[in-house]
């Protein structure tokens, strides 16, 4: 454990984390996979289409770009979608877990895409 790591814990708190798992806690996350970046550019893709199931994942991915203006995502929406789609989605679930971070942040390479669902899909923010 570094020194700055220590300093970060009251001493108490410190000694009751194993120094790997404090390293592992404040260090970086693994970088966005590419089994993750093809699940979130399949959901990317279904999300541009114009069916039922490609509102909700619109509305998944939006509720990531967004939620405040773009509205949230109900969970139970994943009962609705076909299962390679809902497991893109816990994919995608996990990855913006680990990253704490939006989708333009994580892969500025999507940011038109996601601009693209914004003016589809709630064309009175666009």
């Amino acid at each position: 454990m570094t020194a700055t790591t220590s300093s970060l814990l009251a001493p108490a708190a410190a000694a009751e984390i194993p120094p790997e798992m404090l390293d592992a806690m404040l260090s970086r996350p693994a970088p966005v996979s590419p089994a993750e970046m093809e699940a979130l550019r399949r959901l990317v893709a279904h999300a541009k289409q114009d069916c039922g199931q490609s509102r909700r994942v619109a509305n998944f991915l939006l509720a990531w770009w967004n939620a405040g203006t773009c509205g949230g995502f109900d969970l139970t929406d994943l009962w609705t979608v076909d299962a390679e789609i809902a497991a893109d989605m816990v994919t995608v679930f996990a990855l913006v877990a680990r990253h704490s971070a939006y989708p333009d942040t994580l892969v500025p390479e999507l940011q038109a895409a996601f601009e693209a669902l914004v003016h589809a899909w709630r064309p009175a923010q666009g």
